[in-house]
């Protein structure tokens, strides 16, 4: 009976922790670029009372054996890089990369890496992001820009208000081997680990690297459906782990009323 409390127990910690990470997938269903998580599970120890292929007093051997488990844990929390949905803004510094592939921030000497895509011209004409990284490479607009203009392959142009260009280069993106394993460090930002591998550059459009698309952002590829079903289907077992513990409290206070 003892078992079953805390089997059950461990149950309920772990709806518990389902319950926060579809918390935060809908806490950030408006973010640009937020990828949503699920948790992964794994069941722990288990009692083996009796160990298939023992050899019976009859000289047989057990076809099943008797092993009582021991509840879950959590094994990981498994980020999805499916593509959001694409929004027009009509911002000229607006862009979504469509395909695989992360735009690159300087982080104090650090690159770090983002699919958010809404960049803004800082008091010295760089572009950077919302918290001031800046866009790697360094994408830097002269004053007299009056249009400024990103082709799917990374090509950009300023141009003045004669159609001059001004200033031109092109962007690279990065990949992985396993986006899966880069660790987010909010501000939508991602840093690669050992888990991810290296990071590989190229320009937008060549093989492997998805396209740049000006004047649209990507946003949350949170399914607010999927996350409600998975809401009520967790309530549920939550429940159903706590009847279980009720049930097991029930037995012993059985038990301990035999003598009275």
């Amino acid at each position: 009976m003892i078992r079953a409390l805390w089997t059950a127990a461990t149950g309920m910690e772990a709806k518990q922790i389902s319950l926060d990470v579809i918390a935060n997938n809908l806490a950030n269903m408006s973010t640009t670029g937020f990828k949503k998580s699920r948790p992964e599970f794994q069941d722990l120890m288990y009692q083996i009372l009796k160990k298939p292929g023992t050899d019976t007093s009859t000289g047989s051997q057990l076809a099943v054996g008797i092993e009582v488990g021991m509840g879950t844990k959590l094994g990981a929390i498994q980020k999805f890089y499916t593509q959001g949905d694409y929004v027009q803004t009509g911002n000229k510094f607006d862009w979504s990369i469509e395909g695989e592939g992360f735009f690159q921030l300087d982080n104090d000497g650090r690159t770090v890496y983002s699919r958010a895509g809404n960049f803004k011209v800082n008091k010295d004409g760089v572009l950077c992001n919302a918290e001031g990284l800046r866009l790697m490479p360094e994408i830097s607009i002269p004053a007299d820009t009056i249009d400024f203009t990103i082709d799917s392959g990374g090509t950009w142009t300023a141009t003045d208000a004669t159609g001059t260009s001004l200033a031109s280069g092109r962007i690279e993106i990065a990949k992985f081997v396993n986006p899966a394993g880069l660790t987010s460090i909010g501000r939508n930002l991602f840093d690669a680990t050992q888990g991810s591998g290296d990071a590989t550059t190229g320009n937008p459009g060549t093989t492997g690297y998805g396209t740049i698309s000006q004047h649209y952002l990507e946003m949350s590829n949170v399914n607010a459906i999927d996350e409600m079903v998975n809401m009520i289907e967790l309530l549920r077992a939550y429940e159903l782990n706590s009847k279980a513990i009720q049930s097991a409290d029930q037995m012993l206070q059985t038990v301990s009323n035999l003598k009275r």
